[in-house]
C-alpha cells in the first residue's frame, strides 16, 4: 500500500497549511503566557499547547484528520512522549528546555500523527472483531460452509484495515 499510516498522517500534517497556522497561534499563545519573556516555549506548557492546537484544529481552523481521529486533545502521556521524540532527535541546543518555533512545530506533528495514528488503530481493534462476530453468527444461522465464512471474514478484515488506512491521509 505504499507508506505506513503514520508517514501519510505525518505529511498530511507537515503540509497542511491550516496545521502550520494552528501551531504558530498555539506557539504565539505559549509565548504570550510567559509575556515574552523567554525566547521560547517551556515543557510545563506544551499540555496547555497541546489543548489550544486542538481547539484550533478541531473549530476554528478545521483539519480533516484532526475532526476524524481525534474527538479530545491528546492525553499527558502523548504530550510527553512526543517531546520526548523530538528531543532525541534533535541536537543539543543552548537550552534544551526551550522549544523554538521549528522544534515545536516537530513536536506539534509528532504529538498530533501520534494521536491520530493510536486512535485509527483503536478503530481497526474495535471494528473488526465484531464484523467478524456477525460474519460468523450469520455463517452460523444460515449453516455456511466454514471455508466461505473464513473467506468472509478475510475479506472484510482487510476491507476494514484498508479503509482506516486511506483515511488517514487527510
Amino acid at each position: 500500500m505504499g507508506i505506513s499510516g503514520s508517514k501519510r498522517v505525518r505529511d498530511s500534517l507537515s503540509s497542511s497549511p491550516e496545521f502550520d497556522s494552528a501551531c504558530d497561534s498555539a506557539y504565539s499563545h505559549c509565548l504570550s503566557l510567559t509575556q515574552h519573556a523567554f525566547p521560547g516555549v517551556f515543557p510545563y506548557q506544551l499540555n496547555a499547547a497541546s489543548d489550544h492546537l486542538h481547539r484550533e484544529l478541531s473549530t476554528l481552523r478545521p483539519h480533516p484528520l484532526v475532526l476524524k481521529w481525534l474527538p479530545s486533545p491528546p492525553t499527558r502521556v502523548q504530550v510527553d512522549s512526543a517531546l520526548r521524540a523530538v528531543n532525541h532527535s534533535r541536537p543539543t541546543s543552548d537550552d534544551p528546555s526551550l522549544l523554538g518555533p521549528a522544534q515545536f512545530g516537530e513536536w506539534a506533528v509528532e504529538l498530533f500523527s501520534s494521536a491520530v495514528v493510536s486512535n485509527a488503530r483503536k478503530a481497526v481493534l474495535c471494528r473488526v472483531p465484531i464484523g467478524i462476530a456477525g460474519i460468523a453468527g450469520i455463517g452460523a444461522v444460515t449453516r455456511s460452509g466454514k471455508d466461505l465464512v473464513g473467506t468472509a471474514i478475510g475479506v472484510y478484515a482487510i476491507a476494514v484495515a484498508t479503509s482506516v488506512y486511506l483515511s488517514l491521509s487527510g
